[in-house]
């Protein structure tokens, strides 16, 4: 992205999507890959909605009302939430993958870590 004038980004994170069937590998591969080289990366953030206590939440455009008769009951773990987004979040976890970024970060390191994700392509 362009970077204003009047401003300086701080560059705290770096994430890139990784569709499988037009890169010949999943994040997963790619994570892994970049793990052997001692480069550290992660899984873009889990969804609140897969998360434990979140699990067996309601999906968008449910029934309001039973959101409404959970948190009536009075019963432990019985208390519904909505998920707005789910589908998109859970696209971005599956596919995202965050990578290191800084502005201490030299030009080898940076062209470290992209030979070793250009690595994992198909065709490589």
């Amino acid at each position: 992205m362009p970077e204003p004038a009047w401003s300086r980004s701080t560059r705290w994170l770096s994430v890139i999507l990784i569709d499988p069937r037009d890169f010949g590998a999943d994040r997963e591969n790619v994570r892994l890959a970049l793990e052997k080289e001692n480069i550290e990366s992660r899984p873009v953030w889990k969804p609140m909605h897969l998360q434990p206590v979140f699990q067996g939440a309601m999906e968008r455009g449910g029934d309001l009302s039973e959101l409404r008769q959970g948190s009536a009951s009075g019963k432990a773990g019985s208390r519904r939430c909505r998920v707005v987004g789910g589908k998109v979040s859970e696209a971005l976890f599956e596919k995202g993958l965050c990578l290191p970024s800084g502005t201490a970060m030299s030009a080898d390191d940076l062209e470290r870590i992209v030979e070793t994700i250009l690595r994992c392509q198909k065709g490589n």
